[in-house]
C-alpha cells in the first residue's frame, strides 16, 4: 500500500533546489596544483602539497592559516571567478564571496598591527560569513552550533584588549609541543632511553 502511494509521488520535492558540489575531486586536484606551483617567500612555511588526502596528515593551525590566506583564495578565484561554469555561475560567485569574507577576516586578524578599524572590519567579515552560511550551505542548519564560531566573535574584544593576535596566539606553544612529542622516550619517565640493541652491537 505504501509502495503504491510512493509511486504516485514526485521523485524530487518541488521545494528542492539543486546545488552543485562545492568542490569536486577535480577542484581538489586544482588546489593541490596551486599549492605546488605558487612561489612564496622563504619565510613562509610550507603546507602539505597533497592537501585534502588522508595521507596529508592532520593540518596544523598555522598550515590552515597559510591555506586560508594564500593558496585557497588563489585557487577559488581561478575556479569560481570568471571561469566558473555558466549554468551555476551565480551560485559559485556567491560561494566565492562567502569564502573571501572568512579569508579576509583571517588576514586582518593575523596582521602585525591592529586598530579599532581593523577589529571592526574583522567582526563585520565574520558576521557576513555566518549570515550566509545557512543560505549557501543548508546542511549546516542541522549541525549543533559550534563554540568556535562564538569564540571567533570574541577575537574582536581580544584585539582591542591585547593588541595583535601575533603577540598572544598559541603557535609557539604548539610548535614546542610538536617537538616534545617527537622525542623518543620509550614510554619511560625521565627522558630518552638508550636502545639496548645498539649497546650490544657496539
Amino acid at each position: 500500500m505504501l509502495y503504491k502511494w510512493r509511486l504516485t509521488q514526485p521523485l524530487v520535492s518541488s521545494s528542492f533546489t539543486f546545488r552543485p558540489k562545492t568542490v569536486t575531486l577535480e577542484g581538489l586536484r586544482f588546489i593541490q596544483e596551486v599549492i605546488a606551483k605558487t612561489v612564496t617567500p622563504s619565510w613562509i612555511n610550507s603546507v602539505p602539497k597533497n592537501y585534502g588526502e588522508s595521507n596529508a596528515g592532520t593540518i596544523k593551525a598555522d598550515e590552515w592559516r597559510l591555506l586560508a590566506t594564500i593558496y585557497i583564495p588563489i585557487a577559488l578565484v581561478l575556479m569560481w571567478g570568471d571561469k566558473s561554469p555558466s549554468t551555476h555561475a551565480s551560485h559559485f560567485r556567491n560561494l566565492l564571496m562567502h569564502s573571501m569574507a572568512l579569508f579576509q577576516a583571517v588576514t586582518l586578524v593575523c596582521l602585525c598591527s591592529t586598530s579599532h578599524v581593523r577589529a571592526t572590519a574583522y567582526r563585520n567579515f565574520m558576521k557576513q560569513w555566518v549570515e550566509e552560511l545557512y543560505k549557501l550551505h543548508p546542511h549546516t542548519k542541522f549541525d549543533d552550533r559550534r563554540p568556535n564560531v562564538h569564540a571567533a566573535f570574541h577575537i574582536y574584544d581580544f584585539l582591542l584588549l591585547f593588541g595583535p593576535v601575533l603577540s598572544w596566539w598559541s603557535f609557539p606553544f604548539e610548535r614546542l609541543i610538536g617537538m616534545l612529542q617527537k622525542i623518543n622516550t620509550n614510554d619511560h619517565i625521565g627522558g630518552k632511553t638508550i636502545n639496548c640493541v645498539s649497546i650490544l652491537e657496539d
